[in-house]
């Protein structure tokens, strides 16, 4: 069996660190140097494995992206209707590997990075067209003609629960949120069944 080389235990040990690290001072005003040492490393090895602090926010966007990925495609295997198809998007937002403290603080300044990077806006926009579709795709089938309408509605609300928990407003659990999404989207779904 193959040894599993260092490079990409080091890599990893950045990304985590960089979302750690951006999660903990919630900005993105963090040092290459601040995370190597969270890593356990030097900030020149820092250097070499991704050229720039730019280049390891992408890097770190990545990451989180590919375990939101994996959570939605997990819940909606288990989808049976367009209802539970929506659901498994929003249960996917909340689950705890993605609500974490400094996921949040990561997600909310990953947003903010979008405005100055070509590479956090392209990875920002596969996020919400992904999202975007899964959800229109659903809602087309139980609500026609509204489903653009409740699309927008709830990935609205998605973001902006992210937003008020990153700015410690008013902190939310994670099913406490979901709760309050599923009764916006049931809420939606009894209107179109009456109209």
């Amino acid at each position: 069996m193959p040894k599993l080389g260092m490079e990409p235990i080091r890599r990893s040990a950045l990304v985590e660190a960089t979302i750690h690290e951006i999660g903990e001072r919630g900005t993105l005003d963090v040092t290459v140097s601040q995370i190597a040492r969270r890593a356990g490393m030097s900030s020149a090895l820092a250097h070499h494995y991704f050229g720039s602090k730019e280049q390891m926010f992408a890097a770190a966007m990545r990451h989180i992206l590919t375990i939101f990925g994996a959570e939605v495609r997990g819940a909606l295997i288990m989808a049976n209707t367009p209802r539970d198809r929506i659901e498994a998007v929003v249960r996917a937002s909340f689950a705890p590997a993605q609500f974490r403290s400094e996921m949040v603080s990561a997600w909310l300044n990953f947003y903010v990075q979008a405005q100055k990077s070509d590479e956090a806006q392209r990875l920002l926009n596969i996020y919400q067209r992904r999202v975007r579709s899964n959800l229109n795709h659903a809602f087309r089938q139980i609500a026609g003609d509204n489903a653009r309408t409740l699309t927008r509605g709830l990935a609205a609300m998605i973001d902006g629960l992210y937003i008020r928990q990153a700015l410690r407003a008013d902190p939310i659990a994670p099913q406490t949120a979901i709760d309050v999404l599923l009764h916006y989207i049931d809420t939606s779904l009894e209107h179109e069944d009456r109209t």
